[in-house]
């Protein structure tokens, strides 16, 4: 669970940032620098793991009633 959430690999946002807040789905107030692109990043970037929402996961809908017996 935890590697999901600090994966090394993401990419620097402004969205993830402890110093960002979402304004809308394309833009975030940044405390440092103002109004910028959600996508963007600066040095200043400190990842925030309770920023990112996870992606949903996919339930199979294919149930049969062998599935559901002992």
């Amino acid at each position: 669970m935890s590697e999901k959430a600090f994966n090394k690999n993401l990419s620097h946002r402004c969205e993830y940032c402890v110093y960002g807040e979402r304004l809308s789905e394309n833009k975030t107030l940044c405390r440092k620098h103002g109004v910028t692109d959600s996508k963007d990043a600066c040095r200043k970037y400190k990842y925030d793991p309770l920023k990112r929402v996870p992606e949903t996961a996919k339930l199979p809908t294919d149930y049969t009633p062998e599935d559901f017996s002992l």
